[in-house]
């Protein structure tokens, strides 16, 4: 898919695009304190059936949001952690949080 920015008639627009989702913006905000493997995010997200939370994250690796690494270990884990291009939204979801908390 293309994800160019003239794509999107504007920023703000073209941001939304990347976060929206059911899940997406509390699986950034969990993995801005540590990498964490798929079972630990389903414990931290019990709403999301696995179904949705696999592809929540499929889509944020898509984007370049998040990477993928799976653990040659048997039975073999998969650890996700942000990328820098998603360590650059933290600064506008710790801002979400405080606006929400507000």
């Amino acid at each position: 898919m293309d994800y160019s920015k003239d794509r999107f008639s504007c920023p703000v627009e073209a941001a939304m695009f990347l976060i929206s989702g059911k899940y997406k913006t509390r699986i950034l905000w969990y993995l801005a304190e540590k990498p964490l493997h798929y079972m630990e995010l389903q414990r931290m997200i019990p709403n999301a059936t696995p179904k949705m939370l696999s592809q929540q994250l499929h889509n944020l690796e898509e984007y370049g949001m998040i990477s993928r690494e799976v653990l040659p270990e048997k039975p073999p884990r998969t650890l996700y952690s942000l990328t820098e291009f998603g360590r650059s939204i933290l600064p506008v979801l710790d801002a979400m949080h405080q606006w929400g908390s507000g």
